[in-house]
């Protein structure tokens, strides 16, 4: 059994929300994505992947923006792991 992981970085911490970002990475070897391989999401939300078998195992804490930072560009901070054993 090995672990294919998915990340997801969404608009918002919903899950139905949109996906704007995402990584892929396959323990059994069978493919090997890289960043930028694909225009399109693998998925349109994050629910879309619970639906399809994904299984939800970490989402990134919510912390409210440092007061006067709330317009500041960083890191996409919507962040959601998920994983299949196959």
């Amino acid at each position: 059994m090995r672990q294919q992981v998915l990340v997801l970085y969404l608009a918002s911490s919903a899950l139905d929300a949109r996906v704007v970002g995402w990584s892929t990475y396959d323990g059994t070897g069978e493919t090997h994505p890289t960043t930028g391989d694909s225009d399109e999401p693998p998925y349109t939300t994050g629910l879309d992947a619970l639906k399809d078998g994904w299984r939800l195992f970490q989402a990134s804490q919510l912390n409210p923006p440092y007061p006067g930072h709330e317009y500041d560009v960083s890191f996409l901070k919507h962040e959601f792991f998920f994983e299949k054993l196959v």
